[in-house]
């Protein structure tokens, strides 16, 4: 992706692409998980460095599980990256494009630079977190400016004379630094300096006995990379032009066969032998990125006759594919697909969601995680507790005007030049509306045990 031949609108999408990204990826490991980590793994932190064997043993005898399950607590998280591309590209990418922007636009895209770094950074954390025997030693580690090259190096380390060795220097290191925290400059300090600074070489020396030999992957590895990248790359693919597409020693590792087998043990969607990659976040938070294709691909609103409306929106035979596993992953709503657009161009796919039920359930999820459609997801859900209990309120039909006013606001907010007063709304008026909202009166009637018609 050349960001460089990109118009101004199209580098802002990107932005906010890849915020979005980021974003969901930091999601995916909420602190429930970081819990079930320290109450499940813990006893392998402190002690002596063990051996692979020896720590896969101590798992599973901990979690009384068997020795292939505790090998799958050891994995090391998978490359990072958005489409097809590690985030240090990414970023040097955006970073050269942004000299060309100026205003909001530069900020904006500044912004999602900072984002990517900070998924990067918690990415980084979790390579640490995975390697039992390196995490307890994670402070000084971060100060040996660790690549992610560095990290895979480390996780390559089997033998347990290396890995202590690594531990020692480490430990050397953050002694010294221990040492030389708070004290002011002088001989002492200059000499510290110099000590941890030769720590730092020895450091790197012994990540250098890892030869490329070692780090290179397995034939199984590589395969399963390229047609990972076949997939992200050519939305639709089928196995067989992935197989054709192998260069000549990965070609005659493999076979069509092989390679379906592969792509079910990934988080790949397969619609009649065509292959589409499926956000992992979809499947590990499916409320979270729900929220965010509402958010840039969907809507939430109302009909005149004060009906809920909220639907997802995706073209194209990609757009087909995730629409089709978002049904499944959230378990209701109506499918619409292969729809004619308007243009009459690509066709059209939408998930929707029309009964009371279904929108309350899916807002009420969704709700934590909306960026831009928040206002609109509490407007439905306070109408949808009006009609439900409130129709004989005296204050119901004033409010269901005002709701529709909001909704209206809420979706033509940012277009510039939208006749309001055709609509009868007054900007002057918007904040009033929203302090009229009755969700607190609700909850008190509610609590006492009874509706009044007449507001107090």
């Amino acid at each position: 992706m050349d960001l460089s031949e990109l118009t101004p609108e199209e580098i802002d999408e990107v932005a906010d692409n890849a915020t979005e990204q980021a974003r969901l990826k930091r999601l995916s490991q909420e602190a429930k998980e970081e819990m079930e980590t320290l109450t499940n793994k813990s006893f392998l932190v402190g002690g002596r460095v063990l051996s692979e064997l020896e720590e896969i043993h101590k798992i599973s005898t901990h979690m009384n599980i068997n020795a292939t399950e505790a090998r799958k607590q050891l994995t090391f998280p998978q490359e990072y990256n958005i489409d097809g591309q590690t985030i240090p590209d990414l970023v040097r990418k955006m970073r050269k494009a942004r000299r060309q922007l100026k205003g909001d636009m530069r900020d904006k895209m500044s912004k999602s630079i900072d984002s990517l770094i900070d998924g990067y950074s918690d990415y980084l954390n979790k390579c640490i977190n995975s390697m039992y025997w390196l995490s307890p030693y994670s402070i000084p580690l971060k100060k040996m400016s660790i690549t992610e090259k560095d990290l895979f190096k480390l996780n390559k380390m089997k033998d347990t004379t290396t890995r202590r060795e690594v531990v020692d220097v480490l430990c050397k290191y953050w002694e010294l630094d221990l040492d030389q925290k708070d004290m002011a400059f002088c001989r002492d300090y200059a000499k510290i300096s110099k000590e941890m600074k030769e720590v730092k070489k020895e450091y790197r020396g012994i990540l250098s006995k890892i030869n490329s030999q070692q780090l290179k992957k397995s034939k199984k590895e590589q395969a399963k990379e390229f047609i990972l990248k076949q997939i992200v790359n050519n939305p639709g693919i089928g196995a067989k032009r992935i197989h054709d597409s192998m260069p000549s020693p990965l070609y005659k590792y493999s076979n069509s066969n092989m390679i379906s087998k592969m792509v079910r043990s990934m988080n790949v969607a397969n619609y009649e032998g065509a292959y589409y990659k499926v956000p992992s976040m979809m499947k590990k938070n499916i409320w979270a990125y729900t929220a965010a294709f509402i958010d840039s691909d969907g809507y939430i609103t109302l009909d005149r006759s004060m009906n809920p409306r909220v639907g997802l929106v995706a073209t194209g035979e990609r757009g087909k594919a995730f629409m089709q596993e978002m049904h499944k992953s959230i378990g209701f709503g109506r499918m619409h697909l292969d729809q004619k657009s308007p243009q009459d161009t690509r066709l059209i796919n939408r998930l929707n969601f029309y009964s009371q039920d279904d929108v309350t359930n899916l807002l009420t999820k969704c709700l934590p995680h909306f960026r831009l459609k928040k206002g609109n997801a509490k407007l439905l859900l306070e109408l949808i507790r009006m009609k439900k209990s409130y129709k004989k309120a005296d204050w119901y039909k004033d409010r269901c005007d005002e709701i529709f006013k909001l909704m209206k606001w809420e979706n033509h907010k940012d277009h510039v030049g939208f006749d309001w007063a055709k609509e009868n709304i007054y900007l002057d008026d918007i904040t009033k509306l929203q302090g009229n909202c009755k969700m607190s009166l609700m909850d008190e009637l509610e609590n006492v045990g009874g509706i009044v018609l007449k507001e107090a």
